[in-house]
């Protein structure tokens, strides 16, 4: 059974920092490309970052980019967000994703497996 399971969200102050964890089995996690997305009330669901299966390549949206990083680690099967310089915009639902491939896509369509999601709220 193919399981992703995200945890660290919580209440932040703006300018504060969390890290995301998503935990992973039933598939061949070191052989795929991830994805972190998020969804905010009454928005799209939306790729902010994405690593290849090496990490030799990752992705960020304009909006996050300077302040995210994705990382993974393939022996333990778990990929990472760090979010530093947190903004009230950054409040949203936070999914982490597989892919059946190793490269990174753009779309939440080209993503086959999905975590149940960690809130995140920026608020003073």
């Amino acid at each position: 059974e193919v399981q992703l399971v995200e945890s660290g969200g919580g209440l932040v102050q703006p300018g504060g920092r969390l890290r995301l964890s998503c935990a992973t089995s039933g598939f061949a996690f070191s052989t795929v490309a991830m994805g972190w997305f998020r969804q905010a009330p009454g928005e799209e669901r939306t790729l902010i970052a994405a690593i290849n299966y090496g990490s030799t390549n990752t992705y960020y949206s304009a909006s996050v980019k300077g302040r995210f990083f994705a990382s993974r680690d393939n022996g333990q099967n778990i990929l990472f967000l760090q979010m530093n310089n947190l903004k009230p915009d950054d409040t949203a639902v936070y999914y982490c994703a597989a892919r059946s491939s190793s490269s990174i896509q753009y779309q939440k369509e080209d993503y086959d497996y999905w975590g149940q999601g960690t809130q995140v709220t920026v608020s003073s």
